[in-house]
Formats: structure tokens, sequence, C-alpha cells
């Protein structure tokens, strides 16, 4: 089977799908920054510029969102609802 760009953008789609299931903040902001990093693939094969900086931009936002929210309990006081 040949991994075609139609192929990335569905899995990146599916990732992204699934990430909701995520429970854990963080671990739902890093399955998404997996999914964005997959769409960039996707759109530097199309040679589509919006694509590739929209998800570069999401999967900076959702890695360095990820980081913040690692290691805070539901006793901490600095978690937001």
């Amino acid at each position: 089977m040949q991994l075609t760009p139609d192929w990335i953008g569905w899995l990146a789609t599916a990732i992204f799908l699934g990430s909701y299931s995520c429970k854990d903040q963080g671990r739902l902001r890093r399955v998404q920054a997996v999914a964005a990093v997959l769409w960039m693939v996707y759109g530097v094969i199309l040679h589509a510029v919006p694509i590739v900086v929209a998800n570069l931009l999401v999967a900076g936002v959702a890695v360095y969102s990820s980081t913040q929210t690692m290691g805070r309990t539901r006793a901490d006081p600095r978690r937001t609802v």
C-alpha cells in the first residue's frame, strides 16, 4: 500500500478525532500536536503554505500547553477548570 497525501490527511484527521477521547489535558494536547505534525507533512507534500503554517502554530501551542499542564494534580490550586 502506498502512503499518499490523502492517507496522511486521513490519518491526521483520525488522530485528531481520537484525541477527544483523552481524559488527561496534557495527553490530549500531545496527541493533537502529533496530528498537527501530520497535517504539516500533508501541507508540505501539497505545497500548501497555509496548512503548514497553521498547523505549525497549532503544534507549537499544543506542545507548550501540554508542558504547562504536566505535573498538576486535582488538588493543585493553579489548575483551571
